[in-house]
């Protein structure tokens, strides 16, 4: 039987849809309208191809961004229609359609009438589907964004979309990739948000998972060591007290002892075996109490035991946080009421390529979730439980519409696959006006002509 929402999530091939030719977006958007249509043989226009190409100089990205400023507020992302158990699923699909048509629609009209270049944006509604799906059962949506630029990642009509659909659901930035940051950039960013009043966690899924197989190849040596002086220590034990035997009989090392009686011999095994027994028990207690202690070790880092009571406060910490402390962050973020009681679930939500599922797999300690170099790459939503009352919800990489970045910034920053590059001048050209001269040469071992007499010196190489 189908679900209420009326799909099979795990029959679906989905591929994501973030760039269309003038023709194709015609066409699809006739196919959600159902209509047919009579194509126009003299309603033609030209666009010269220089139209849209190339850098804006810094009058333009002025004139730009205060246009940006005044429409942010009609920028969004689609809704969900309202549905019951009551709706069929028919009715629920063509509600949907019908939805998402009005929505593309308005971004239409908000580009056309203002002016405005939109980004490139997810065009599938399978896709949108899945990440209504993760929004409506989850109790803490978490948006994992790039540390390189955060402000590109983050979705704040996601924010107010995660209130719309329920007061009791919490939001969350986490930072993946914060270890590429400085200590004071990290600050710098933990006081932005928090005067934005969003929660933030600074996080680096590559940087954890070497830091646990590092702790585990520790605590693997530190055992064997262990074991080992263990058997020496015994050993060496087992030879002195025979010697001490020897001599306090009055016998030499050649002699034979007189064999003992059973009753001295069982005493004798007691007082021994107890012994060892109440050495190994100590300290296996003190290297239970310095493990413990050494966890919590960290920069600016609140205890992980307090965690749940300085969740509030949360922003103010700067440091990258472990895996144990982000699950106790998970827990204590959400105060209100579940969807599921008894148990919390957490959704992940973000950009292609942004680290969502590398994330998950680093929190679990080993391999759970598919990850790919290739934006996109999850197709479908999946929820794993890290511990019985705690459910991580992986949703498939959204590339949400925006002003903020071009075409040139998605594909630098790994949002669009790079084998969708059709130009490859815009993005080299970005690329060189971010990143200085000399340190091109001095990576790439290369000498770049410089300028001219007559031009700038400081011009992009």
């Amino acid at each position: 039987a189908l679900p209420i929402s009326g799909y099979e999530w795990g029959r679906l091939n989905l591929q994501s849809v973030t760039e269309q030719s003038s023709l194709d977006d015609f066409l699809a958007t006739a196919e959600l309208a159902g209509t047919e249509f009579v194509a126009e043989k003299l309603n033609i226009k030209f666009v010269p191809a220089e139209a849209r190409t190339g850098l804006l100089s810094s009058e333009e990205l002025k004139r730009i961004y205060k246009l940006h400023e005044e429409n942010q507020q009609f920028l969004s992302i689609p809704r969900r229609p309202y549905w019951d158990e009551t709706t069929s699923p028919e009715a629920l699909q063509q509600s949907e359609r019908d939805s998402f048509l009005k929505w593309r629609r308005q971004l239409v009209l908000l580009e056309e009438q203002q002016n405005l270049i939109l980004t490139p944006f997810e065009r599938n509604l399978d896709f949108w589907r899945q990440l209504w799906r993760v929004l409506e059962r989850s109790d803490v949506v978490v948006q994992i964004v790039d540390a390189r630029n955060p402000l590109l990642f983050r979705c704040q009509d996601l924010e107010r979309y995660v209130k719309e659909v329920s007061k009791e659901k919490e939001n969350m930035i986490l930072i993946n990739k914060a270890d590429l940051l400085t200590r004071e950039q990290r600050q710098a960013w933990a006081r932005y948000f928090e005067k934005e009043g969003i929660k933030v966690v600074f996080w680096s899924a590559l940087a954890e998972g070497l830091r646990l197989v590092e702790e585990s190849k520790r605590e693997e040596f530190e055992d064997a060591v262990e074991e080992q002086s263990v058997s020496e220590g015994a050993s060496e034990e087992d030879d002195h007290n025979f010697q001490s035997g020897l001599t306090s009989s009055g016998l030499c090392p050649g002699d034979r002892p007189e064999p003992l009686s059973d009753e001295d011999e069982s005493e004798e095994y007691e007082d021994c075996v107890e012994g060892v027994e109440w050495q190994t028990c100590s300290e296996d207690d003190r290297s239970d109490i310095e493990v413990h202690s050494s966890c919590g070790d960290s920069d600016n880092a609140p205890d992980p035991s307090k965690a749940r009571l300085q969740i509030k406060s949360i922003c103010n910490y700067s440091h990258l946080v472990k895996s144990g402390e982000l699950l106790e962050i998970f827990k204590g973020i959400h105060q209100g009421k579940r969807i599921k009681e008894g148990e919390l679930t957490v959704g992940l939500v973000g950009y292609p390529n942004v680290g969502k599922s590398s994330t998950i797999n680093t929190i679990l300690g080993h391999k759970k979730v598919s990850v790919s170099a290739t934006p996109g790459h999850t197709k479908h939503f999946q929820t794993l439980y890290v511990e019985p009352d705690l459910c991580l919800c992986d949703c498939p990489g959204l590339v949400m519409p925006s002003f903020v970045a071009t075409k040139a910034e998605m594909i630098c920053s790994g949002i669009l696959p790079i084998d969708q590059m059709r130009d490859h001048i815009q993005p080299v050209s970005l690329i060189c006006q971010r990143i200085p001269r000399h340190v091109l040469e001095l990576t790439y071992g290369i000498n770049i002509i410089r300028p001219r007499e007559d031009e700038d010196s400081d011009r992009e190489p």
